[in-house]
C-alpha cells in the first residue's frame, strides 16, 4: 500500500492547466522497477504527465477522436485510467476532478503489469483515493480564494511528511494535521531519535519477540537423486519502551552442537555486530571455522513491529520423512504413503496435513483405503486426498496410508499440471509445531537488555513450518523443474 506520486493539478478551459502541487517518492518507484520488471513505465515530468492526464480526461482536444482514448475498448466507468507518455501506457493512474482542480496519483502495483491485474487486487488504490479525497477536503474550502488556495498548498508538502511517510497513507484527515504540524515545528528536535523511530511510547516497557521458522524440503527416496531440505527463519520484535532512542540488546542462543545459524540479514536498526556473522554462508560446507556464535544484536526498535534479522541453517534432518509410491495397474491406481516425524522433533502440532493431488485425471469415481493413523477425506472437486494425522504422531512416529483409486471421465474442470504427466506426483505436507524450533533458536528472556527505568515485560514465543514441502513419487522420474525451488 503505496504511492509513486501525487498530484495537485487545475485546468482551466481559458488558461490551459496548471501543476499546482507533485510529490515523487523514489523509494517506491525502486521497489515498482522491481516489482513491474519489464512492464515497468517510468513515471514522467510533471509537465508531461498533465498534458498526457488531460488528453486522457478529455479536457483537452475533445472534439477530435484521439485513438488511445477514444476506442472502443477504452470506455472507462472508473476512476481509475491508463495514461498513455512517451515510456508508454502509465496504469493506474487515480484521477478525478473537482471545481476545477484534478486530483491524482499512482499507486504501487506489486507484481507484473502484463496483463493488468484486477483492481481489487491494487491494495494502493483505495489508500490513494482516500488520501486524494482527505487533500480535497483541506483544499476546497479556499478553491475561490486565490491567496488562501496558494497558502494552503504550500503547507501541503510539509502535511504529507506526516500523512503520507515515504510514500505510505497512514491518515487520510489531512485538515486535522494542520494545526498539529504547527505543534511538532516549534518542538525542539532530538538529535538522538533516529529516523524509524516515529513516535514514542508511554507505558511500562515491554518486548515481544517471536522466532519462525519455515522449513523447505524435497524428498524423491531414489538413489540417483539427493533428497534437500533447508530452514529459514526469521525474529519478529515488537518493542513498547519509551524515550526516543532506547538502547535494547537481544541474543539468540543455540543447543550445544547445533548447526550455526548462516545468511544473517540485520534490520537497519542494528547498531553493531560481529563482521564474522555477517560473513557466515550456507554457500560454503560446514567446518570448525564457522562462526557459531555468540548472536548479539544491540539495536534501537522502531516503533511498530519488525524483524530484527534473518538467517538460514544447514540442519542434518528433515522433520518427516516419507516415502510416496504410485503405480498404475490396469484401470486403477495403487498408492502407498509412509511417514516418520523424526525422533528429535517435538511432537505436538497445531495441525499436520498431507494433501495428495492427482493431475490430468478426471475426478475420483472410486476409493478404497486404509490409514493406521488420522482421517482421509476427498476434496469437493474430487481431485484431492486430504489426509489429516492431527495433533500428535503415534508412539511408533510412524503413520501409513494405503488404498486404490480409479478415475472417471476427464473434463475441462479438473486439474491440469505439465509436470506431473503420467506417474510423476506428489505428496505436499502441511504442519505448524508451536514452541518449537528446527535449530533450536531461542530468545533466553534473561539475555534481553533494555536500558531504561523499571523492569521490563518480555514474552518470547518461537514456531515451525512446513513451506514447499514435497515428496516425489518415487516410482516414476523425478522433476528436474522443481528443484531450483530449494535455491
Amino acid at each position: 500500500m503505496a504511492l509513486r506520486a501525487l498530484w495537485l493539478l487545475r485546468h482551466d478551459p481559458a488558461a490551459g492547466g496548471a501543476v499546482l502541487f507533485s510529490r515523487r517518492y523514489p523509494t517506491v518507484e525502486v521497489r515498482a522497477e522491481t516489482f513491474n520488471g519489464s512492464t515497468h513505465v517510468p513515471i514522467p515530468s510533471d509537465s508531461a504527465f498533465l498534458k498526457a492526464l488531460l488528453l486522457e480526461l478529455r479536457l483537452v482536444d475533445d472534439h477530435v477522436f484521439v485513438e488511445q482514448r477514444d476506442t472502443c475498448t477504452r470506455i472507462n466507468h472508473s476512476c481509475v485510467h491508463s495514461v498513455s507518455t512517451a515510456a508508454g501506457e502509465l496504469w493506474p493512474v487515480l484521477a478525478f476532478r473537482k471545481s476545477g482542480l484534478i486530483y491524482a496519483c499512482v499507486p504501487l502495483v506489486e507484481g507484473t503489469l502484463e496483463p493488468r491485474p484486477p483492481l481489487l487486487t491494487v491494495s494502493g488504490l483505495s489508500q490513494g483515493l482516500a488520501l486524494l479525497l482527505g487533500i480535497m477536503d483541506y483544499v476546497s474550502p479556499s478553491r475561490k480564494n486565490e491567496a488562501e488556495l496558494s497558502s494552503k498548498i504550500g503547507q501541503l508538502r510539509n502535511l504529507l511528511i506526516q500523512a503520507c511517510p515515504l510514500g505510505t497513507p497512514l491518515n487520510a484527515n489531512i485538515r486535522s494535521l494542520n494545526s498539529s504540524f504547527e505543534d511538532i515545528q516549534e518542538m525542539p528536535a532530538d538529535k538522538e531519535q533516529p529516523a524509524w523511530r516515529s513516535s514514542t511510547y508511554k507505558g511500562k516497557p515491554q518486548v515481544h519477540v517471536c522466532i519462525t521458522e519455515k522449513v523447505k524440503c524435497m524428498q524423491y527416496d531414489q538413489r540417483d537423486v539427493v533428497d534437500t531440505w533447508q530452514v529459514y527463519g526469521a525474529v519478529n520484535c515488537k518493542c513498547d519502551i519509551e524515550g526516543s532512542a532506547p538502547n535494547v540488546t537481544l541474543s539468540l542462543s543455540l543447543p550445544t552442537n547445533a548447526p550455526p545459524l548462516q545468511d544473517i540479514v540485520v534490520h537497519h536498526c542494528v547498531t553493531s555486530v560481529d563482521p564474522a556473522m555477517l560473513m557466515s554462508t550456507s554457500a560454503e560446507p560446514l567446518h570448525d571455522s564457522v562462526y557459531n556464535g555468540p548472536y548479539k544484536f544491540p539495536f534501537i526498535p522502531p516503533s511498530d513491529s519488525f524483524k530484527l534479522c534473518y538467517y538460514t541453517s544447514q540442519v542434518p534432518v528433515p522433520p518427516i520423512l516419507g516415502c510416496y509410491q504410485l503405480v498404475e495397474e490396469e484401470s486403477q491406481i495403487k498408492i502407498t504413503v509412509n511417514l516418520k516425524l523424526h525422533e528429535s522433533i517435538k511432537n505436538s502440532f497445531e495441525y499436520c496435513e498431507a494433501h495428495i493431488p492427482f493431475f490430468n485425471r478426471g475426478p475420483i469415481a472410486q476409493l478404497e483405503y486404509k490409514v493406521s493413523y488420522g482421517q482421509l477425506d476427498l476434496s469437493r472437486e474430487k481431485s484431492l486426498l486430504v489426509w489429516g494425522i492431527g495433533q500428535k504422531f503415534p508412539k511408533s512416529l510412524e503413520v501409513s496410508l494405503t488404498g486404490t483409486v480409479s478415475f472417471g471421465t476427464a473434463g475441462k474442470e479438473h486439474p491440469t499440471d505439465y509436470v506431473c504427466t503420467g506417474n510423476t506426483a506428489y505428496v505436499k505436507l502441511y504442519f505448524r509445531i508451536p514452541d518449537f524450533t528446527l535449530t533450536g533458536c531461542y530468545v533466553d528472556q534473561h539475555s534481553v537488555q533494555i536500558f531504561v527505568p523499571g523492569k521490563p515485560k518480555i514474552t518470547a514465543s518461537r514456531e515451525l513450518s512446513s513451506s514447499d514441502y514435497y515428496i516425489w513419487n518415487s516410482k516414476a522420474p523425478a522433476p528436474m523443474v522443481y528443484k531450483p525451488l530449494l535455491d
